[in-house]
């Protein structure tokens, strides 16, 4: 799996060794030296040609003028006063994406996207508004993340004896559905992955999707050991369909998937549920979920819902969300609350794209945080 395709110039952020080297060597240049450029990449946060010091002038000036390796620019950012970051990050054919940083003391996680938009249309969440426009590509997944390893790298004020914090954890739960973008996810996961790229245990990734049965499956298949979340928030046929236009899927087929997904992967399923208060907070919710749940090796993520402008749903208090959770508890659910992150900056998916696209692009030090 590869970007090699239609561009003028090859996105190396895309591309893994055995693609690199053959690229190289039918240019006539040697093929050992993919290794030294994706070292460079990956383990030394070069963003240049120039910086990579071990390349002849003439390999590095012919490498300037068709490859590239960050192909996107930072044209909005928010900084939560808990420490998230969130990027707008906008492509060069004027596309853009979120992506998030997330540092916590023993982790840094990189929250991702899939997709530009998306086919969902979760009827609370912002990042399904306007529809989806394209798909990532695999370098364009795989440069999310590299931009935030490259943030957490420069955050350590570190010794020369200690190591530089680095990025640890990788959450597909961006804008985009990843299960419909399947070979670019999956091409991307596997750079993640790789020694070579940013060497991230697949334990230490998690892949969230609406629930497409056959992609579940298929990803079962793959070999990987990640974590699978299933975005559920509803556990009634009827009103799941209602919040997920695409949650037509009968949920004993969706079940039956993730069941699979556990038996291949030995990966416990986690259930993704927004706690949108009034709509699926009452006891009869928590009843039919403990129900769901009891039918798969799952723990119970519960998030209390970040309000979009212009939407209707309302976030419920602490108090409700800690007594859904013992409903939950008391059926023998292991339920847990998911702490909140980043309330104060376009906290909820796809609001920071939203804000920017009506107000006009913006450029980082225009945008107060």
């Amino acid at each position: 799996m590869s970007d090699v395709g239609s561009d003028v110039r090859l996105h190396l952020l895309g591309v893994h060794p055995a693609t690199l080297r053959a690229w190289l060597e039918a240019a006539g240049h040697a093929g050992y030296r993919a290794d030294q450029i994706l070292d460079w990449i990956y383990a030394k946060n070069a963003e240049s040609f120039g910086q990579m010091t071990n390349l002849s002038k003439g390999l590095r000036a012919w490498l300037e003028e068709r490859a590239e390796i960050g192909r996107s620019r930072i044209t909005a950012e928010s900084v939560s006063r808990d420490g998230t970051r969130k990027l707008l990050l906008t492509w060069p054919d004027n596309q853009s994406v979120e992506t998030v940083w997330i540092p916590e003391e023993d982790r840094h996680t990189a929250c991702l996207s899939s997709q530009v938009g998306c086919p969902v249309g979760c009827r609370f969440c912002a990042s399904g508004l306007d529809g989806v426009q394209r798909n990532l590509t695999a370098g364009e997944i795989v440069e999310q993340a590299w931009r935030i390893h490259r943030l957490v790298a420069s955050s350590g004020g570190t010794t020369p004896e200690e190591r530089p914090p680095r990025l640890s954890n990788v959450v597909l739960m961006g804008m985009g559905e990843p299960l419909a973008n399947y070979d670019a996810v999956v091409g991307a996961i596997r750079i993640l992955n790789a020694p070579w790229g940013l060497g991230i245990g697949a334990r230490k990734i998690t892949l969230s999707t609406v629930g497409l049965p056959k992609q579940i499956r298929r990803l079962a298949d793959e070999g990987l050991q990640l974590n699978l979340a299933l975005s559920l928030h509803a556990a009634d046929e009827t009103l799941r369909q209602e919040l997920i236009p695409w949650g037509k899927v009968p949920l004993a087929e969706l079940l039956g998937a993730c069941a699979y997904y556990f038996k291949k992967t030995g990966r416990e399923i986690t259930l993704e549920y927004v706690l949108l208060d009034g709509v699926n907070t009452r006891p009869q919710d928590a009843a039919k979920l403990a129900v769901v749940a009891g039918k798969l090796r799952c723990n119970v993520n519960l998030l209390r819902y970040n309000p979009v402008p212009g939407l209707a749903f309302r976030r419920p208090g602490g108090e409700a969300a800690q007594a859904f959770q013992a409903a939950l508890r008391e059926r023998g659910i292991n339920a847990h609350i998911r702490t909140s992150r980043g309330q104060d900056v376009e906290a909820a998916c796809g609001q920071l794209r939203r804000r920017a696209s009506e107000v006009g692009v913006l450029r980082p030090e225009e945008n107060p945080v």
